[in-house]
């Protein structure tokens, strides 16, 4: 009872101290004294009924269970040389008056919080109790003289039944499912949050996806859910900064929404203290930024991530730290930042492993950084260890190839050739994603298109609509016959697409069938089921129409002028926009001066089915006698050849060869039958040449007998 009277007293005496007398300069050295002696009585008393403030600055009274202190577990991330009472102390230098009404429980103590000017966090512990100490005139010497090492009974307890933190990776093993830990917290919630977390994106990672949705379903309505992610909310400020990363990666990997109020201060608190980034912790925040959506909150982040890695590039030791960071800062990072991490780079090429050469293909993609260099680097590294590359790897590499529009022949000839010789471990539909992402790059590897021809030929019951659309883009883009088993090829997709034909949606029907009618090839059920009236109607009026009408009128060319049985038939198709295209004028300047002026020769003639030919001449059947328009007769019209001269870009071909692509292979057909003799002319060899030599060179073209690839046009 006595004991009980003084800490009353005490309790009231701190308060009107606290209250009444200011803190300056004026105060006596007998006031401060017994200022400080009522602050040590405050730090005796028993903590059970001591006033505690809440370190997040939360406006609401705290919740915590009898066995689980919050205190108890900051002090582990406290500095150990600190003891007890100096925190104490600490604390209970912010609080400026006393606050009443508070309700005690037995099993659960529910104390009044107090929001402070400044959050404690254990960050700035040491230096602000020591500028505390200070203020109050309290000198280092006298402090030494002071016993901080009191510890009362109720210490002893408290530290008996402390929950020892719990490990994230004993708990993953020993939990089945995401529940399971949310049921391990709630018996027994210990410091910090993050492990639990961490635990369930462990367990998620290796689970099914379907798995994965539903037990994240029971994550979400599970009780303790909320209770854990307030308690991530309160621990934020005083966790280890790498704990913080960890938790807000596996707060995203477990699909968490991002603009919940958890995640939210997850991001500004490390805002806040960015600059404790070090290596380790710029790789981790790199890898949580690259899957979050962009947010204010993300955006500033990243802004401060740009920041501090052009502050600390050339410290980054790790190769995998340099890749992750590369990967995060984004396309749209300065283009004197993507510079510095491109030498930083290069200076560690040296250090690349077989992984790390894989991963740059990646990296460089996800920031829109072309550097030749570092990709011809990657490539030979690829190329020497293409033998047991995983799938995924293979097909980020190539889909990073396309969007850095990098050509690499000799990589690509080695992932096809590698694909192709272990063509019977891969599945279907792998095979056909190598080709898609071939096409798209302009490359056109025979071993393995006529790997796929035999096998469709031997199984063609085994392709869905998907597959045979996907595999007739491919071959009438690329424009690939094979030598023997084309025909058969090509009746077996029919066959397999008419039995499609009665859950077939119409533009994929008009894919397939434009795409057989590039290879000159007439299935008769896909096209009657096609020109329907509804079907074309259909097509006209929705989806992608500028496209659909686009490829009815290749259709429309295709059964009119190749060998069809539906030359008779007429398909009401509306105007496709006129292009604009220009012939070379320097092509123009050569023949002009090649065949004497302007009027051996016309420009950008028109044709019909939508064609157009840069330059047409007339001659004579043996290609020796150029004929003047205004000359040209009835009796001269038996002995006149006329001669279409296209100026044709690369893209016309196939990657680094004269094998012309499905278009232009189609083009040269028609305009075979139409009556002309088809001349291309390559663009790129005619910018390198002086005028005289440019003569010389399309004399040689237009004179002589030289013959265009058979095995395209033929088609």
């Amino acid at each position: 009872m006595c004991f009980f009277f003084f800490r009353k007293t005490a309790t009231c005496v701190a308060s009107w101290v606290f209250e009444s007398v200011p803190v300056d300069s004026r105060m006596n050295s007998k006031a401060r004294s017994l200022l400080w002696t009522i602050r040590r009585f405050s730090t005796l008393l028993p903590r059970s009924r001591a006033l505690r403030i809440d370190p997040l600055g939360s406006c609401r009274p705290e919740v915590i269970h009898s066995k689980w202190n919050p205190r108890n577990h900051r002090l582990n991330v406290f500095d150990e040389g600190l003891q007890p009472s100096v925190r104490y102390l600490f604390q209970d230098i912010f609080i400026s008056k006393s606050v009443h009404g508070c309700i005690q429980t037995k099993g659960i103590s529910h104390s009044a919080v107090f929001k402070p000017d400044r959050i404690l966090c254990p960050r700035t512990l040491s230096f602000d109790a020591k500028h505390s100490f200070a203020s109050d005139g309290t000198s280092d010497h006298d402090l030494k003289k002071i016993n901080f090492h009191h510890t009362s009974s109720e210490d002893v307890f408290t530290k008996k039944v402390r929950p020892t933190p719990v490990n994230y990776k004993k708990l993953a093993q020993e939990c089945n499912s995401l529940s399971d830990v949310l049921d391990t917290f709630s018996k027994a919630p210990t410091f910090p949050g993050s492990n639990y977390f961490l635990a369930m994106w462990i367990i998620a990672k290796r689970i099914s996806e379907d798995k994965r949705r539903f037990e994240r379903q029971l994550m979400f309505s599970h009780p303790a859910f909320n209770q854990l992610c307030e308690q991530m909310m309160r621990e934020a400020k005083i966790m280890h900064y790498d704990h913080l990363l960890f938790s807000l990666n596996a707060v995203v990997k477990l699909g968490i929404p991002q603009n919940t109020l958890m995640v939210q201060t997850l991001l500004r608190t490390i805002q806040e203290r960015i600059n404790e980034c070090d290596e380790r912790c710029l790789s981790i925040l790199s890898t949580a930024l690259v899957s979050m959506e962009p947010c204010m909150n993300v955006n500033a982040l990243r802004a401060g991530l740009r920041i501090l890695v052009d502050q600390q590039v050339w410290n980054i030791k790790h190769v995998f730290t340099l890749q992750t960071v590369m990967k995060c800062i984004g396309k749209d990072a300065p283009s004197a930042l993507k510079k510095k991490l491109e030498m930083k780079a290069l200076k560690e090429l040296g250090r690349f492993s077989v992984l790390n050469s894989q991963h740059m293909f990646e990296v460089l993609a996800a920031m829109d950084l072309r550097s030749v260099v570092l990709l011809n680097e990657c490539s030979k590294v690829v190329i020497d260890n293409v033998h047991g590359c995983p799938f995924k790897v293979l097909i980020s590499i190539l889909q990073s190839c396309r969007d850095l529009r990098y050509q690499n022949e000799d990589l690509f000839k080695s992932i096809a050739e590698y694909v192709a010789t272990t063509f019977d471990i891969w599945k279907l539909k792998q095979v056909i994603f190598f080709l898609l992402l071939f096409e798209t790059l302009g490359f056109r590897p025979p071993g393995l298109m006529d790997k796929l021809m035999e096998k469709v030929v031997q199984e063609p019951g085994s392709l869905n609509v998907k597959n045979i659309v996907s595999i007739l883009h491919v071959y009438s883009s690329l424009n690939h016959v094979h030598k023997i088993h084309n025909r058969e090829f090509l009746e077996a997709l029919a066959s397999a697409l008419t039995g499609c034909l009665h859950h077939i949606s119409s533009e994929s029907l008009l894919n397939a069938v434009h795409s057989f009618c590039m290879m000159n090839y007439f299935p008769l059920a896909p096209i009657n089921q096609l020109i329907k009236e509804n079907i074309i109607n259909e097509l006209l009026t929705s989806g992608d129409t500028e496209r659909n009408i686009h490829k009815l009128h290749v259709l429309n060319a295709c059964l009119k002028l190749d060998e069809s049985p539906y030359k008779s038939m007429h398909m009401p198709l509306p105007r496709l926009p006129l292009s604009a295209s220009q012939p070379d004028e320097k092509l123009a300047e050569v023949l002009s001066r090649l065949l004497e002026g302007e009027g051996r020769f016309s420009r950008n003639v028109p044709l019909p089915h939508n064609y157009h030919i840069d330059f047409e001449i007339r001659m004579d059947t043996n290609r020796t006698q150029v004929f003047s328009f205004s000359d040209v007769d009835a009796s001269s019209a038996t002995n006149m050849q006329r001669v279409a001269v296209l100026c044709v870009p690369k893209s016309v071909y196939c990657l680094n060869s004269c094998h012309p692509r499905g278009l232009m292979a189609m083009k040269i057909r028609h305009l075979n039958v139409m009556g002309f003799h088809v001349i291309l002319i390559h663009n790129w060899e005619l910018k390198k040449l002086k005028m005289e030599d440019a003569v010389t060179f399309v004399r040689k073209k237009i004179y002589s007998d030289e013959a265009l690839p058979t095995t395209d046009t033929t088609v």
